[in-house]
């Protein structure tokens, strides 16, 4: 579905019709679309696209994501898109930050405390299956994205997807 046809369905149909219909889209396009923060759309979305943890699970979370191997980190603004593939190194706290330093092209320091709700995301993007781990401050904006990486065939890495629908279902309140 283009972006055009995105927000020419945002004048017919509600935030959650639209994504009942079709979830697929760029969530932030979607977003302004609608006039609602990203986080919104998620909320919008039917409960097997996502499930939403607080953020107090910030460490646990990240903790077990430096043991699934290279990942795809994303930091999406308004300006940019940025990707970086490679390994989630372990985190420490201090100076007010979670510090991510290691032997991996992933680092820098995130102000963890802002984190507010992280989503386990499981939808179609861009006609494919696409799994991701999204972490929003307080204003619903996302910090930054953890995916689930490709092969050389575009298909989702087996072992990493495993290892995210067990974390995603470790936090799924409606599965328990």
């Amino acid at each position: 579905m283009t972006e055009t046809t995105i927000a020419q369905e945002a004048g017919r149909l509600s935030l959650r019709e639209r994504l009942l219909r079709n979830a697929d889209g760029i969530v932030e396009q979607i977003a302004r679309d609608y006039g609602v923060t990203p986080l919104d759309v998620l909320r919008e979305m039917a409960e097997e696209h996502r499930v939403l943890v607080s953020g107090a699970e910030f460490e646990p979370i990240m903790r077990e994501i430096t043991q699934w191997g290279a990942i795809l980190f994303i930091v999406h603004t308004n300006d940019i898109v940025l990707e970086c593939e490679g390994i989630l190194p372990a985190g420490t706290f201090g100076r007010g930050y979670f510090n991510l330093h290691g032997e991996s092209p992933i680092g820098g320091h995130i102000r963890a405390q802002n984190c507010q709700t992280i989503a386990f995301v499981s939808r179609p993007f861009m006609g494919r299956s696409s799994c991701s781990i999204q972490f929003y401050n307080e204003a619903g904006e996302a910090m930054f994205k953890i995916f689930v990486r490709r092969d050389e065939n575009r298909e989702l890495v087996a072992e990493q997807l495993e290892n995210f629908n067990k974390l995603r279902a470790s936090y799924d309140q409606t599965k328990s």
